[in-house]
């Protein structure tokens, strides 16, 4: 089958979040299943700097860009996936992130750049670049695709569509002068098609025109159509039920494995725990911390944003600082949110370490180093960090929510003596209850025999992509051909 998977960013040309591991595992697992997948990513910037050797294969003249679109042929470093590169300069030339500038700020042509990168999605698809190559599937994910399908959906005979929604919080939502900035069809501009709320919205091009949507887990397909996580789109979620279908995402063990993790201090697996200790070591010096093996140390990596619930960790702070724990964090975020972890840490500096941005070798190392990992989420989609931290035998404490309800297993005095507890979960998003949760698994932590069980229990969780990859290849055979 020929698969043309459309994306954003991707691991390891350019990273924001979870769509990037996910848009660079996936492809390699399909191709591993002996599938015609190839890789269509806009050309940063950034991205251009660590894409190695590429070959410019057609020129476009698309709508919206008033030069010539390139598009160059590389490979997904690491794999053998075929990565076409869409090089629109005066779209993705540019310094900042994938979707903002150094300052921090949406770029305000959010909406045109993105438009041009899913108009040249259609011209691969529709096989009008001169490759020879026509895909059978089309699998767009999250906003910055979402106006593929509508696209495609003009388009006779056509490749069929999935799209993925990683997190349906993000929409894509522009105002009405940028739809009519756009040249789409005017019909368009209905609360039936891409309008909502007197808004564009790139994500309900996705949602109304794909033949088959999917998100990244079972419980999150579920939430997003109810009212308290369908952020104005449940009704359409609803009426679309029957094409909804959640997936798990996978970890791609290749790297995330702390037997062979070449980033990590000290190697070690479930069957030698040895090198954990070391880890940990090595991670209380890296932030200094008191290099004390008895004392639990907390990790969290992630955005400082509410939706992570970071809030709830800064409200029960000072009372966690008084529990014999230590606490390292990595992430970036609200400004708010990280100058108050800065000023805790020059309270508690023996008690916690902050690091602001993102490093991934510095992730491996706390996941690798830690004892547990707080992911105390209002909502989240998938999660990848619990996923790893299960491999790593870092035990999760998460809420029961997403993706999060989906892989973690609640440390219950039943699930303890079954041999299935792999984490903790709690249940309301407040302070009280995520302070309940870490004082379960404090006491745990001293009980060490039960707690050695809960660790080899987690790192015998298999939540590879493989698994995964074989479900997308089931949705992808069972849709019709577009005629």
């Amino acid at each position: 089958m020929k698969i043309l998977f459309a994306s954003s960013e991707a691991h390891p040309l350019i990273k924001t979040g979870g769509l990037a591991d996910v848009s660079g595992a996936l492809p390699k697992a399909l191709r591993d299943l002996k599938q015609d997948v190839r890789l269509v990513l806009p050309a940063y910037q950034e991205l251009l700097a660590r894409a190695g050797h590429l070959t410019e294969v057609a020129r476009l003249a698309l709508t919206g860009s008033v030069e010539p679109v390139r598009v160059l042929e590389g490979v997904l470093p690491g794999s053998a996936v075929p990565v076409y590169l869409i090089d629109a300069p005066l779209c993705f030339d540019r310094p900042g992130n994938p979707y903002s500038g150094p300052d921090g700020k949406d770029w305000p042509d959010n909406a045109q750049r993105f438009a041009v990168f899913c108009r040249a999605i259609v011209e691969l698809a529709q096989d009008r670049v001169g490759l020879n190559w026509r895909p059978d599937r089309v699998h767009c994910n999250d906003w910055q695709t979402g106006l593929v399908p509508a696209l495609l959906s003009l388009e006779t005979p056509r490749p069929a569509t999935i799209f993925t929604v990683h997190n349906l919080a993000y929409q894509g939502l522009f105002d009405q002068a940028g739809f009519l900035a756009l040249d789409l069809p005017s019909t368009w501009w209905s609360m039936h098609a891409l309008e909502f709320h007197g808004h564009l919205s790139f994500i309900k091009g996705g949602l109304v025109f794909a033949d088959a949507l999917t998100t990244v887990s079972p419980t999150y397909a579920a939430e997003i159509r109810t009212p308290e996580f369908g952020c104005g789109l449940d009704g359409l979620l609803n009426q679309r039920a029957a094409q909804l279908t959640g997936i798990l995402n996978g970890a791609d063990y290749a790297l995330w494995d702390p037997a062979s993790d070449p980033l990590l201090d000290a190697h070690f697996s479930r069957q030698s725990l040895k090198g954990k200790d070391a880890n940990k070591q090595a991670l209380q010096q890296f932030f200094g911390l008191p290099t004390d093996a008895r004392l639990p140390l907390f990790a969290h990596i992630g955005r400082l944003v509410e939706q992570k619930g970071i809030d709830l960790v800064l409200d029960i702070l000072p009372e966690l600082m008084r529990r014999p724990l230590q606490l390292a964090m990595l992430g970036s975020g609200q400004a708010a949110f990280e100058a108050a972890l800065r000023a805790a840490q020059t309270v508690y500096p023996e008690r916690l370490g902050i690091r602001i941005g993102y490093d991934e070798g510095l992730a491996h190392r706390i996941e690798a180093g830690a004892d547990l990992f707080l992911m105390p989420s209002r909502f989240e989609p998938c999660g990848l960090n619990q996923i790893y931290s299960l491999r790593y035998g870092t035990l999760p404490i998460v809420r029961r929510t997403g993706g999060l309800a989906d892989t973690v297993v609640d440390a219950t005095p039943a699930s303890l003596d079954a041999g299935t507890a792999t984490g903790f979960v709690f249940d309301a998003a407040t302070p009280e209850a995520l302070l309940a949760c870490i004082d379960r698994a404090l006491r745990l932590y001293t009980q060490r025999t039960a707690w050695t069980r809960a660790i080899k229990n987690a790192m015998a969780q298999d939540f590879s992509w493989a698994r995964s990859a074989q479900l997308y290849l089931k949705l992808y055979l069972d849709l019709y051909r577009a005629t």
